[in-house]
């Protein structure tokens, strides 16, 4: 299995590093809906949908992204786009949790669906404005989530329980404890201060997202990063949700070692477009 993984991760980081580094932003932009149709495809079969089904769904989603990349989106300002995603991901996600396993599939199929899609394509959306953006801007987002994760693991692993006495949320990840979530906060807000001094030291010409809320005053750059590690675990904990209403361990198999493409992207579902509204005020 560990070798499975190390496989797997060696050649996403082929092909996704050169697409990243790229001089001009459109093979990163055109791997990302990939994944994302990707997801749509393991969404529907998450949610009750045959193979033909579930690939229609993906296709569905392949188009959405395409038809908006044709309209120049990812280029252009979008601040009541990432407002609504804000609305969406904190009520919606705070609703899901709140009803739990079971009051997954009390929802609409069709509801479920479409929302699955939805946020995809607003996923796909800001990190094709974030890659436009530029590559510090965009990295500064990736790797707020990969910092949350691991702080969080490790947190949990040496102080689960000892500070409080009841799980993060039980009955959808039971692994999952407060000391994890409040360790990977502190490890965000270590890692946004300290890109904050990196870009200040080396010049940067494009400003990470963490700047960019410095520069509106600190007291942002703490409360957006916290925000943003805390939304990273609910956009995980939505997915563990719906994983275990479909009696599922992972989203699918076409990562081997890994699960699937939502169970690599979950954490950056709701926080990819977050970061765009949290950077569109800061630029207002």
């Amino acid at each position: 299995m560990l070798k499975q993984r190390v496989i797997t991760a060696v050649v996403l980081l082929a092909i996704l590093l050169p697409a990243l580094f790229y001089p001009a932003p459109g093979p990163f932009i055109a791997i990302a809906l990939a994944m994302m149709g990707a997801g749509a495809w393991e969404w529907g079969r998450l949610n009750g949908l045959g193979h033909g089904a579930a690939l229609a769904l993906g296709a569905a989603c392949v188009l959405l992204c395409g038809a908006a990349w044709a309209a120049g989106l990812p280029a252009r300002s979008l601040p009541w786009v990432w407002a609504a995603a804000g609305a969406l991901w904190v009520l919606g996600g705070a609703g899901l949790l709140r009803a739990g396993v079971a009051g997954w599939p009390r929802l609409p199929r069709a509801l479920r669906l479409a929302g699955g899609v939805a946020v995809l394509w607003l996923a796909w959306l800001a990190i094709a404005q974030a890659r436009v953006a530029g590559i510090n801007f965009l990295l500064s987002i990736l790797v707020l989530v990969w910092v949350a994760d691991t702080f969080a693991y490790f947190s949990g692993r040496a102080f689960g329980l000892r500070l409080t006495r009841n799980k993060l949320a039980p009955s959808i990840s039971p692994g999952k404890s407060w000391e994890g979530v409040w360790g990977g906060m502190a490890g965000v807000l270590a890692l946004a201060l300290f890109w904050v001094w990196l870009d200040g030291s080396r010049g940067a010409g494009v400003p990470s997202l963490y700047t960019l809320l410095a520069g509106r005053g600190w007291w942002l750059l703490v409360l957006g990063a916290m925000f943003l590690a805390a939304m990273s675990v609910v956009g995980d904990l939505v997915e563990s949700l719906v994983k275990r209403s479909a009696g599922a361990k992972d989203s699918s198999r076409l990562l081997p070692g890994h699960g699937g493409v939502l169970d690599r992207i979950d954490a950056l579902l709701p926080t990819l477009p977050l970061a765009l509204m949290l950077s569109s005020f800061a630029q207002a």
